[in-house]
């Protein structure tokens, strides 16, 4: 690849080397909790993100520090893509009082309203309207934000999908809609849930653009979603972008994925892997070299034993906290 050839607004080496240590803190993270989960030190389930970093080190790069975001249960690439705190994202994850929610939310329920991250849902496509709501707010108030969603391909088939882009749509919201096409609902394939073979091509129904992006390709993720934020604050709307990847992993931890995935296909998409991928080109086009590469991963090693033992180290939320920040109507 040449320096603007595909990638014409390719950002400089500095920004380039933060979203590959971006990428590379999300797979060191996941494959943590990984050893963690085996170790039975984690209450709950989680569900990892492994092969799907470029989505979020790509968008994230492309929005702005103040821009509110949704996730999934699946969102532990987001959170640090956005920069939450590492140790206190792990420390959750372990259900500790040091937690980014006390210890109560744990893998699937993460909020850090500071960083305006207003929550990863377990229920499917929930944070969709929450990113209009959080449009809306914006659009009202005049400020410069705009919502990003981040969702999987079997959110695209429930009635909140449908409305909220609708919705978006009809009053030029500035949200965009990143649909994480990782080619499973749990455990069925696209093919046997959607009749559409591409989530993008849904966008006609509501007028608004509708683009693809390589999942794999961290660069093609930035420039398709820098190109959406600045429609969505210069009031044009929003649009909805498929990024298709591949989970290298199964549904959950408890789930292999040999049920329903074969061992030929996923290892396909495995010599795909958008770090390696980027690793090369940033190699290739003398922005990296294999000693400050290796620099790299043992530095951001070490950051994920720390927040490892960091977790470890905290107490677990005292008794009374469990009657602490619920709302119940009276």
């Amino acid at each position: 690849m040449q320096k603007g050839d595909y990638h014409p607004s390719l950002p400089e080496e500095e920004k380039l080397l933060q979203i590959y240590a971006t990428m590379l803190k999300i797979r060191y993270f996941e494959n943590k909790v990984q050893e963690l989960f085996e170790a039975k030190a984690i209450p709950g389930a989680v569900h990892l993100c492994t092969g799907q970093e470029a989505i979020y080190a790509g968008a994230s790069a492309a929005l702005n520090d103040g821009d509110y975001v949704t996730c999934t249960y699946r969102g532990h690439g987001v959170f640090i893509s956005r920069g939450s705190d590492i140790n206190r994202l792990m420390a959750e994850i372990l259900g500790k009082a040091t937690g980014i929610c006390k210890g109560k939310g744990g893998s699937m329920h993460f909020t850090d309203l500071g960083r305006g991250l207003l929550g990863s849902f377990a229920i499917v496509g929930e944070g969709i309207p929450v990113a209009v709501g959080a449009g809306l707010t914006s659009k009202l108030r005049k400020e410069d934000r705009i919502a990003a969603s981040f969702f999987g391909d079997g959110a695209s088939n429930i009635g909140m999908f449908h409305e909220s882009l609708n919705m978006a749509s009809v009053w030029k919201l500035p949200v965009i809609f990143i649909c994480e096409n990782n080619m499973y609902g749990e455990y069925s394939p696209l093919s046997a849930t959607t009749a559409v073979e591409n989530i993008a091509d849904r966008a006609s129904a509501y007028n608004m653009p509708g683009e693809q992006a390589n999942g794999n390709d961290v660069l093609d993720v930035y420039e398709k979603v820098k190109r959406a934020a600045t429609r969505a604050r210069t009031l044009q709307g929003p649009t909805l972008l498929e990024c298709k990847t591949y989970r290298h992993r199964g549904h959950s931890e408890i789930d292999s994925g040999e049920k329903y995935r074969s061992i030929e296909e996923v290892r396909k998409w495995q010599l795909r892997d958008p770090i390696e991928s980027f690793r090369k080109t940033l190699i290739k086009e003398k922005h990296l070299t294999e000693a400050k590469d290796n620099a790299m991963q043992e530095e951001i090693h070490a950051l994920i034993e720390r927040a490892v033992r960091f977790a470890i180290d905290s107490p677990v939320p005292a008794t009374d906290e469990i009657v602490t920040d619920v709302y119940a109507l009276e």
